[in-house]
């Protein structure tokens, strides 16, 4: 959509012309219509390219109707100023698409986008304005630039499987700890074997169901995803025997969740479903347990000297068995 609207730019500085109008108006809600309905896989990835080619030859078409005098434009459906019907429609349209893809999370790419196309939108109800068009043309810019960056923040510090905050987020939140507080670390028992066994997309929930229940902690506790099956939980301010026992709390409350898993030949129907349960089930109850060392600061100690001893007091949970919070 950058590209398009970029390119929109520079198009009507370069011809001013109802043909050229016209096209713009189409062209770029139609390009972002189409962004909307493909997943995305990057700019690397082979099919990417296609939208490369996709916007020369625009560019190509523009060029050639700028150099077009005669052409009539006085169909009811592309008939302007401000803005042809067919215009009003594709924006419509696309507008509806980024709404539907933003909805429910609302990532800031996605919003930044539909706002992005509102100011494409009113600036193209002012061609003839040029202070007009290049205001709503830049705020379009900024908008697409100040989304993309927030984007690129949230993919730096949040982990998009669980919503927790990452591991990059934890450590610029150790830089301005105080000298009084707690850190643990949290680890999926037997993880790998669950995954292996199960399946990746149920290891994707039980990381989930962790995250979950370690983002509800107490005493000030703030969750992370620190990478894999481990996690990390902050408490600023707190004791090391006030974690101890919140950590206790959750540990016992993840051990105690019976997880349902559908078995591969459970019908999609929900009527199908619900008879087959009644007749034996169809769903497998399974549980998972965490492990987890917790550590305080001590004299002279940094940030980094605490987490090694919250490691440290993991691993001798798991050497005790695991299912347990060790100091």
């Amino acid at each position: 959509m950058a590209l398009s609207i970029l390119g929109a730019l520079a198009a009507w500085d370069l011809a001013h012309t109802p043909a050229v109008y016209t096209l713009l108006v189409v062209l770029v809600p139609l390009n972002v219509l189409l962004s909307t309905l493909r997943v995305e896989r990057g700019a690397r990835y082979r099919a990417s390219y296609i939208w490369f080619v996709l916007l020369i030859l625009e560019g190509i078409a523009i060029f050639l109707l700028s150099k077009t005098q005669n052409l009539d434009l006085s169909h009811w459906a592309l008939k302007s100023p401000p803005n042809p019907l067919v215009g009003r429609v594709a924006f419509a349209a696309a507008f509806a698409a980024l709404v539907w893809r933003a909805w429910p999370e609302y990532k800031p790419l996605p919003v930044g986008l539909s706002a992005a196309l509102i100011a494409f939108f009113i600036a193209e109800s002012w061609p003839a304005s040029p202070g007009n068009y290049a205001a709503f043309m830049t705020a379009a810019g900024v908008i697409l630039v100040a989304a993309l960056l927030q984007e690129s923040h949230q993919l730096a510090f949040r982990d998009p499987l669980t919503g927790l905050p990452g591991r990059r987020a934890l450590e610029e939140r150790l830089r301005a700890l105080g000298g009084h507080y707690a850190i643990a670390m949290v680890d999926v028992d037997h993880f790998k074997k669950f995954n292996d066994t199960h399946g990746h997309d149920i290891g994707d929930q039980v990381l989930r169901l962790v995250g979950g229940r370690l983002s509800q902690a107490a005493k000030g506790g703030v969750a992370y995803r620190y990478g894999g099956e481990e996690f990390s939980v902050l408490f600023p301010g707190a004791s090391v025997d006030d974690a101890a026992r919140e950590l206790e709390d959750i540990r016992n409350s993840i051990e105690t969740y019976k997880m349902a898993v559908r078995s591969p030949d459970r019908p999609k129907k929900t009527d199908e479903g619900a008879k087959r349960r009644g007749e034996g089930g169809t769903e497998q109850m399974l549980s998972v347990t965490v492990s987890i060392g917790v550590a305080g600061p001590k004299e002279g100690a940094t940030p980094q000297h605490v987490i090694k001893a919250a490691d440290e007091a993991l691993y001798r949970a798991k050497q005790g068995g695991r299912n347990r919070v060790s100091r």
